[in-house]
């Protein structure tokens, strides 16, 4: 199936005003930083987090926890290859007690979501988990819903959004693609 970009909905400027305007949010609802720790879901949600644990500390000037975190064993579309692995991360911190942002680019069936509460639950018992997604486009599979969003952008089946960013793709951009 192949995909061509119809519409550009963020670009480098969007992309950034929309992180500076989550840190801010991240920030209000937990009223500063005070055992916060991001979590980014490989693979773009983790140069999101980053980002973000830059933004908080040019508005709070405290460096947040951040690692990343790869959902592959807790995925509901793979099969069960035995016991699930112990180091799915390289947090070199506790999640006990913390306040954990999973970090994602887009939000859409939200099984990646939960595959990452899981993943969480497995490394600790963290005083909550909130999401934060650069685009949520809707089409909801499980009661999943993000906490700090970037952009909503309804979309249909048919389409797919592309988060590029210049970690992992050399731009920074947000678009919206069309089945061909």
């Amino acid at each position: 199936m192949a995909f061509k970009e119809r519409t550009l909905l963020m670009d480098e400027d969007g992309l950034r005003r929309a992180l500076t305007r989550i840190a801010h949010e991240i920030l209000e609802r937990n009223k500063g930083s005070d055992n916060l720790v991001l979590l980014g879901i490989q693979t773009r949600g983790y140069p999101l987090s980053l980002r973000l644990a830059d933004k908080i500390r040019q508005i709070e000037d405290v460096a947040v926890p951040v690692s990343h975190l790869d959902i592959t064993a807790y995925r509901d579309d793979r099969e069960q290859l035995g016991s699930r692995p112990s180091n799915l991360t390289g947090i070199d911190f506790s999640l006990s007690g913390k306040k954990v942002v999973l970090v994602d680019d887009v939000l859409y069936t939200g099984r990646t979501a939960r595959a990452a509460m899981d993943a969480v639950m497995d490394l600790g018992r963290a005083a909550c988990i909130q999401l934060a997604v650069l685009v949520d486009r809707g089409h909801r599979e499980l009661p999943i819903r993000p906490d700090f969003v970037g952009k909503n952008v309804p979309t249909s089946r048919r389409e797919q959004i592309a988060v590029l960013l210049k970690e992992t793709d050399d731009e920074d951009k947000v678009v919206l693609m069309e089945e061909e």
